[in-house]
């Protein structure tokens, strides 16, 4: 798929991922809609690059709905990426005490993780599906963003576990849903990133997590994360896939 030309949308594309992401699309060619909640940040990025910025809930069906109108009105929605962030609850199923879990913690953190993805993918897809169809029938790609977390969840990951395994699980039927419009899906499961989130700690971070990793023995960088979305968005024959994103990491217990 020709990318060049066609917008964008980047939900969490204020965030470490996210903006790599953006200015690696906005490079190619492609008009970025950034849909966001971290205003400041956006009109930084709206200022240096000239993409827009929509400040976006992607929890509500109305603001993403205004976030994806947004896209269709600059060029041909082509692509949506989601890496959006939010709280994440935690701790062991049975605490020392004896108590279980919170509830709500759980339920918020599913709301975030992955009731928000499933709400951006299903509008996403819905503007996507108004674009004229190109090569072999092809309309676009949404690609979402798991963690090495849906298949090695550590002691006490338990809600950002089961979000993240429901990103997973939601790709290879989401592909086939989409299929008769032409739109491929596909997830990116990273595993340790440094990011600017991190802020002060990032070195000690890079230090503790670095030497974790068989090859390359670092953290990984938001530019490689952004270098897989555009592979995924040229590569037509890419689909229902979840795509790890590691160093060849697996989580230890704790």
């Amino acid at each position: 798929m020709d990318i060049s030309g066609s917008s964008a949308l980047v939900v969490g594309g204020t965030g470490g991922l996210g903006e790599a992401t953006t200015r690696r699309l906005h490079a190619a060619g492609v008009k970025v809609v950034v849909a966001d909640v971290a205003d400041d940040k956006g009109k930084e990025l709206v200022d240096e690059l000239g993409i827009r910025y929509v400040h976006t809930d992607a929890t509500s069906e109305e603001s993403v709905q205004a976030a994806v109108a947004e896209a269709q009105s600059l060029a041909p929605l082509r692509i949506s990426v989601d890496c959006h962030g939010g709280p994440a609850a935690g701790g062991r199923l049975i605490g020392k005490d004896g108590s279980p879990l919170p509830l709500d913690g759980f339920k918020k953190t599913i709301e975030f993780y992955l009731t928000a993805v499933f709400n951006v993918m299903r509008l996403a897809a819905a503007g996507i599906a108004q674009s004229e169809p190109g090569d072999e029938g092809q309309r676009g790609v949404i690609v979402n963003t798991s963690s090495i977390a849906a298949f090695e969840g550590q002691i006490g990951q338990l809600p950002y576990s089961a979000a993240k395994g429901g990103v997973v699980g939601m790709t290879l039927v989401a592909a086939r849903d989409l299929s008769p419009l032409g739109i491929r899906v596909n997830t990116i499961a990273p595993g340790t990133f440094n990011t600017p989130a991190y802020g002060q700690a990032a070195d000690k971070l890079e230090a503790y997590f670095g030497p974790q990793v068989p090859h390359p023995k670092r953290m990984g960088r938001s530019s490689e994360y952004a270098q897989l979305v555009q592979s995924i968005a040229e590569n037509d024959y890419l689909n229902g896939e979840v795509i790890r994103l590691d160093g060849a990491l697996r989580f230890p217990p704790k």
